[in-house]
C-alpha cells in the first residue's frame, strides 16, 4: 500500500515529496511524482467521504 500524499507544504516544494520544483515538472520535483499524484486521482486516492448511497435494487421491493 502507497504512502498518502501530503498536502502542499510550501509553494516552492513538490506536493508529493517535498523536494525542490523542477521548472520543466511544475509543481512536482520530477515526472515519479507526477505521476503518483495522478495515479492518486486515477485510483480514488483523493476520495472524500460523503452520505452512504442507497441501492437502486433495494427501493423497488
Amino acid at each position: 500500500m502507497s504512502r498518502p500524499i501530503t498536502p502542499r507544504r510550501a509553494r516552492n516544494g513538490c506536493p508529493v515529496c517535498g523536494a525542490a520544483v523542477t521548472p520543466a515538472f511544475d509543481p512536482f520535483c520530477s515526472q515519479g511524482c507526477r505521476d503518483r499524484d495522478l495515479l492518486q486521482w486515477l485510483g480514488d486516492g483523493y476520495r472524500v467521504p460523503g452520505p452512504p448511497v442507497e441501492d437502486s435494487d433495494q427501493q423497488d421491493t
